[in-house]
């Protein structure tokens, strides 16, 4: 029998990838597209809504000429994308700005408000989503305040996914994963929120009927399907959220399996039967499927962070890399190696972007704490990649205080391109970390479940047995031991700077 073969499609913060796969898990084509984020302004960032659907189109037509498939071997295509995306279009489908995009934070002012004037810890037992104004919920509330003829003519809000299925079928469409990420769904009621659709100013017409996340359209319009180099019939799996994805993608799917993932951003994640809070509101829950919720905190810094160091302390570096062909990151990550643990008694709190998880705080900012004049570059850099990991075990310890222990740690993304810095993990965790053999996540997590949706597999459980071990490692007692004292540091330096990152904050916004 012929086997069928399925694509998966993540749409990400930086670009866009398309991936075909065999039904066994081998990757047949890989296609990836990028577009420019837009920072105008200090916590501003914004994307154009058609630069990522022309992306989109790219990646999916260069797939499957790749792949030569005959029509009837693609059993479908399932999507991954960002969370907290927000565009507002008019009644004829348009942007009338561009989108909003999970790290733009402009809305503080708004998150602040509602935190004076309403019961937002009753927003959080609602809806799994800490209050912050990455959300939907501020976002919506910023257009009716700063941007009311905007707000005027807006016929939906809407999120990128939505508006690539617009496009594609002519319906708003939006999986449970996106609306549970958005702070309007109530997670007991399992429908938009009426109390707080009230308090953002619009009705639930406003936005995207929620459908689960195997929901299949089946058929798109034939224009679309050409431009695609796919038959209209086409089944369109609606799929889940990229974080969502990621996890399923890294098979860490039962109990006591947590997934560790470092891109642009991060996160830590585990995978739940039914929804769970946070009694300190320090962790999010969303959707996976009809079965499954996944319990986690995402962090603001990931390799954001790195590529700041790398941008202001790596021009040299970059000039050699260029010449002998090889990655800035590889010659920044040997510097590192050069230092010891802990860098010597540098701690960075790499909060250049502001902070979700566990702190939910938009004002915060990165702090390099401990200088003395015999640090430099090496440690600098080293100090970075430490920082992001002190962030990462700060969601990490929050999860398994609420979840209970866990006994592995998959980890994603970019991050494992370096050896030292999985290794900093391990240490700074005192745990095995574990690194899957399947690169694209996201886009591998969509393809399972897309399998699922259409019957291929049967839960997506199932993903266990496409997935191999290819490295792991192995904590050192010693580092662990001063990672943990400098870790405390760490958070002493955050709490104790609370006022202070708010003072510096309003001086940005006001001066800016």
């Amino acid at each position: 029998m012929v086997q069928k073969a399925i694509m998966g499609v993540d749409i990400g913060t930086t670009g866009c990838r398309a991936v075909i796969y065999r039904q066994d898990g081998t990757i047949l084509a890989n296609h990836s597209e990028d577009y420019p984020l837009y920072t105008p302004l200090a916590a501003w960032a914004e994307q154009d809504a058609d630069d990522i659907y022309l992306a989109f189109i790219k990646v999916v037509s260069s797939a499957m000429k790749e792949t030569a498939l005959e029509p009837n071997q693609l059993a479908g295509i399932c999507f991954s994308s960002v969370m907290h995306s927000l565009i507002p279009v008019n009644s004829a489908g348009e942007p009338l700005h561009r989108m909003l995009t999970w790290a733009d934070s402009r809305g503080q002012k708004y998150t602040e408000k509602l935190q004076a004037e309403h019961d937002v810890t009753g927003f959080y037992r609602k809806t799994g989503c800490p209050l912050h104004p990455m959300y939907p919920l501020s976002k919506i509330l910023w257009f009716r305040h700063e941007r009311p003829n905007i707000f005027k003519y807006t016929a939906k809000f809407i999120g990128i996914k939505e508006y690539i299925f617009h496009k594609l079928c002519g319906r708003y469409l939006v999986d449970k994963s996106i609306a549970t990420a958005t702070a309007l769904y109530n997670l007991h009621t399992l429908a938009w929120d009426q109390d707080l659709l009230k308090i953002v100013g619009i009705t639930e017409a406003m936005l995207s009927e929620v459908v689960p996340n195997t929901y299949i359209v089946p058929n798109i319009s034939p224009e679309i399907a050409s431009l695609l180099g796919v038959p209209p019939e086409t089944s369109i799996i609606i799929g889940a959220s990229d974080g969502i994805l990621s996890t399923i993608g890294a098979g860490a799917v039962n109990p006591g399996q947590v997934t560790a993932m470092i891109g642009t951003s991060g996160a830590v994640r585990v995978v739940t039967d039914r929804p769970h809070i946070d009694e300190k509101g320090r962790t999010w829950c969303y959707n996976m499927t009809e079965n499954y919720w996944v319990l986690g905190g995402a962090i603001n810094n990931g390799g954001i962070a790195f590529r700041w160091a790398r941008d202001k302390f790596g021009t040299t570096e970059q000039y050699v890399a260029d010449n002998l062909s090889i990655d800035t990151y590889e010659i920044l990550s040997r510097y590192a190696e050069q230092k010891p643990a802990g860098s010597d008694g540098l701690v960075m709190l790499p909060l250049f972007s502001g902070e979700r998880a566990p702190y939910y705080n938009a004002n915060a900012r990165g702090v390099l704490f401990g200088l003395n004049l015999n640090h430099g570059k090496r440690h600098i850099i080293r100090a970075t990649l430490e920082g992001i990991i002190y962030s990462m075990y700060s969601v990490f310890a929050a999860l398994e205080e609420v979840s209970g222990l866990s006994d592995e740690i998959r980890v994603g993304g970019s991050f494992t391109r370096s050896k030292l810095w999985v290794q900093i993990m391990a240490d700074v965790f005192g745990r095995v970390i574990t690194v899957p053999g399947q690169p694209e996540g996201s886009a591998f997590g969509a393809a399972v479940l897309g399998m699922h949706a259409l019957g291929l597999i049967s839960d997506i459980k199932e993903v266990g047995k496409f997935i191999n071990i290819s490295e792991r490692y192995y904590p050192d007692q010693a580092n662990h031991d001063r990672y943990q004292r400098l870790f405390k540091i760490y958070e002493r330096i955050y709490y104790n700077l609370a006022k202070e990152f708010d003072e510096i904050a309003e001086i940005q916004r006001t001066w800016r």
